[in-house]
């Protein structure tokens, strides 16, 4: 298998680039993407054999992978380098599909690893959403997600203890949706969703291996069953290049 940098087949930039260097620079390694001459996972050169390569400045590098990262072509392992990120998944966030079943349905490995779980007092914000009083018990639940071996998401749910009154005693490295339609006869009958851009910091981005303000995505969902409880509360924190969010809705005239 050939190298990178034979693969990206650079010359030298600082002498023949047209504009910007550092989008001359974006621009072929997009293309070796887009064609196929680097494969998802495929580890890039690092900033100074691309100085070689190129002959400009590492300032000027930087930019350019800042770039393709903000495009989500390309992805930092901390403290590894950079690699050509893998496809992303489709989600759809109108579905109370778990995790594991719509990663699973598109040909990818889902993994779940729980890291917290226990009993916590309401927040006024939490109580709110439960429309219980402040302090009231709650069950936190923190886990991440990986798709083929590598962390893509981390979640942070909040689940009443009066509809699942033993959810903790469960394996929740498998489907907390199957879980609770399984163990608890729950269907969710309205999601209410808030998605946006956010910034991956501190301990999240720790624990999906990233520096902290790498983009993400927050997706914060709400679940209520028929009779209008909230079955769940979830705080999801996705690496930006990981998910393709699509919807498919019929119009009513």
């Amino acid at each position: 298998m050939r190298s990178a940098p034979d693969m990206l087949d650079l010359p030298r930039l600082a002498d023949d680039a047209e504009g910007p260097q550092y989008l001359a620079l974006r621009d072929r390694i997009a293309r070796s993407i887009e064609l196929g001459r680097l494969k998802p996972e495929t580890r890039l050169p690092s900033e100074r054999q691309f100085q070689t390569e190129t002959g400009i400045a590492r300032g000027t590098i930087r930019e350019a992978l800042s770039q393709l990262e903000s495009e989500g072509l390309i992805y930092r392992r901390d403290r590894s380098g950079w690699y050509v990120s893998p496809p992303a998944v489709t989600y759809d966030p109108t579905r109370w599909a778990g995790f594991m079943t719509y990663v699973g349905e598109q040909g990818r490995v889902p993994g779940t690893e729980t890291l917290d779980k226990r009993v916590v007092p309401a927040s006024s914000a939490m109580a709110d959403v439960f429309r219980m009083v402040p302090g009231a018990p709650l069950f936190y639940i923190e886990r991440r997600r990986t798709i083929d071996g590598r962390p893509v998401l981390m979640e942070r749910i909040v689940v009443d203890p009066a509809l699942a009154p033993d959810l903790l005693t469960h394996s929740l490295d498998a489907s907390l949706t199957e879980i609770l339609k399984v163990h608890y006869g729950f269907s969710v009958s309205r999601n209410r969703m808030d998605i946006r851009p956010c910034a991956l910091i501190r301990e999240t981005a720790e624990r999906l291996g990233v520096k902290s303000g790498t983009p993400g995505i927050k997706v914060t969902r709400t679940s209520f069953d028929d009779r209008g409880r909230v079955v769940e509360y979830d705080r999801e924190y996705w690496r930006h290049d990981a998910i393709r969010i699509h919807v498919d809705l019929s119009v009513r005239a």
